[in-house]
């Protein structure tokens, strides 16, 4: 085959992915190769080695095949990058000023996105082979496969100062999925940084997870804390995650490149009117069941019932709202450690200090969490010297 024709049957395969990508739901496809990230091994040895990656022992004990592609699968020689958009019709941050309800991530008010995409990428995977006899493999944040730094080398949008990916055509809000194959495809360019001097996503973080442009501190981040965090929040960042109780959009949110953003025309993952602000009072009721019923299908469901009532009950001791103090003074006889914490860090913050010894007198008795009541104690009685100071 001459070059001239070779160039124009990649044309076509080419031309053939984009319009299949289109017709499964993806907004941007483009392609790289296994060994277009150079520096990922070293960052995020970097980050593992300065422990910043928390409790997410998964990324050290994958850190080679998760930094170097080519480890994942070694036949592969291209890898296609795919972006879906799940941007919001709303202010995601306007839920923030409503504190008597809940925030929830954008990216967490419908359908789970794997669930949306996986089975999208499988069905362009397939049509890829059929045409071309080449190997394929799907990831959609199921393995170990650094997406952001992919997608940007795939020219999809570059890794903002927050160290998400930023789009120029759709701002903050792309969910990422990867084609692996054995086809030789040429690759896109890798696209360049635009935030140039902005900081916007660094200045709003409430819990200054940043410790500089370009690098994250995982166990700082609302949603490490909210999601992948196991036990009590550290109380040292409670009262700045608001009523934020799965996840937290400040940083994507204030993006100016959202000016470009679109919201998503997916209707799985556009957002439901019941989970944009629901009601903190209605989550405190939560039984397992019910949590399971209300979160099925969603990527909520997946941090159970007791991890989302220790956020709920965060929120509503933040909230301000007395009318919420008698059902989490319900909860710290709950059966689940870290729900009884959370409760009476709530308690503290909402009732009187007589309704709050009241509350520690009818206790069911645990030495876990004589802690929490200590704690508490103290914050009441730093709260009623603040009043009486001013």
């Amino acid at each position: 085959m001459s070059p001239t024709a070779a160039q124009a049957d990649t044309g076509r395969l080419r031309a053939f992915i984009q319009s299949e990508a289109a017709k499964a739901g993806f907004d941007v496809a483009r392609v790289t190769h296994p060994a277009a990230t150079p520096h990922a091994p070293e960052r995020l040895s970097q980050f593992i080695e300065q422990g910043r990656h928390g409790s997410m022992h998964w990324l050290a004990e994958t850190a080679q095949r998760r930094a170097q592609p080519a480890r994942l699968w070694p036949d592969a020689r291209s890898i296609i990058m795919l972006g879906m958009n799940y941007g919001p019709s709303h202010d995601p941050l306007s839920v923030l000023s409503r504190r008597s309800a809940g925030a929830i991530s954008v990216y967490a008010q419908n359908r789970d996105y794997h669930d949306v995409m996986k089975g999208r990428l499988k069905l362009v995977a397939s049509k890829l082979a059929a045409r071309t006899g080449a190997g394929v493999k799907v990831f959609v944040d199921t393995a170990p496969v650094m997406e952001k730094p992919l997608a940007e080398a795939a020219g999809l949008g570059w890794q903002g100062k927050h160290t998400n990916l930023v789009s120029r055509d759709l701002g903050s809000w792309l969910f990422l999925g990867s084609i692996f194959t054995t086809a030789e495809l040429p690759s896109d360019e890798p696209e360049q940084d635009h935030c140039g001097s902005c900081r916007a996503c660094l200045d709003v973080c409430p819990t200054d997870a940043f410790p500089a442009p370009y690098q994250l501190d995982a166990r700082r981040c609302i949603s490490y804390l909210t999601i992948e965090n196991k036990g009590p929040i550290p109380r040292e960042f409670r009262e700045a995650i608001g009523n934020r109780i799965y996840g937290c959009d400040d940083c994507l949110a204030v993006c100016p490149w959202n000016k470009f953003a679109r919201a998503a025309s997916e209707t799985k993952l556009a957002a439901r009117e019941d989970r944009r602000a629901p009601a903190l009072a209605a989550l405190l009721e939560l039984n397992d069941a019910a949590f399971r019923e209300m979160f099925s299908g969603s990527p909520v469901k997946r941090i159970g019932r007791d991890r989302f009532l220790r956020n709920v009950l965060i929120a509503a001791g933040n909230s301000g709202d007395a009318g919420l103090a008698d059902r989490c003074g319900q909860l710290i006889n709950d059966p689940s450690t870290l729900v009884r914490g959370a409760a009476i860090w709530a308690c503290g913050r909402l009732l009187a200090p007589e309704d709050f010894e009241q509350r520690h007198a009818g206790r069911v008795i645990d030495p876990e969490d004589e802690r929490e009541w200590e704690w508490a104690r103290g914050m009441q009685a730093s709260r009623r010297t603040e009043r009486l100071d001013a």
